[in-house]
């Protein structure tokens, strides 16, 4: 949602028009999002469920280099999903399920429309069963 107001400058010019973006839930959503949009990165996350790993043992299973693998941390990273422990030159990963609450939270508003969706289409195709209609056009 963005705020649009005009305000004279105090020289008496033209006045200038300023955009305010309202800032809510979105900006930690859309970086939840955005990490979770990769293949990668889910993988990494399921492998983080084992137990602690470091970035070289994330990057095994993918056809990436060491240089990709920490990009992809660093998104996990920014998004609070993983925490990263440095010792020396050794960078262990930790899950951070918690980050994921409010995305959670966000999908699961849509549950109830999905539900009843889905119970019509239950519905519709008992109907089908009962009638003996087994080509699926009614």
């Amino acid at each position: 949602m963005s705020f649009r107001f005009t305000q004279l400058l105090t020289d008496g010019s033209a006045p200038c028009t300023f955009n305010i973006m309202v800032e809510s839930e979105s900006l930690t959503l859309d970086t939840v999002f955005h990490a979770l949009g990769d293949a990668t990165r889910r993988q990494m996350l399921r492998d983080l469920e084992g137990g602690a790993r470091t970035v070289g043992e994330l990057a095994a299973p993918h056809p990436i280099s060491l240089a990709a693998a920490s990009k992809h941390v660093r998104t996990l990273e920014k998004a609070g999903l993983l925490r990263r422990e440095v010792q020396w030159r050794t960078h262990t990963c930790h899950l951070n399920a918690e980050a994921l609450i409010e995305a959670h939270a966000w999908l699961d508003r849509y549950r109830t429309y999905w539900t009843g969706r889905l119970d019509v289409l239950e519905d519709l195709l008992r109907q089908d069963d009962e009638n003996g209609d087994t080509s699926g056009k009614g």
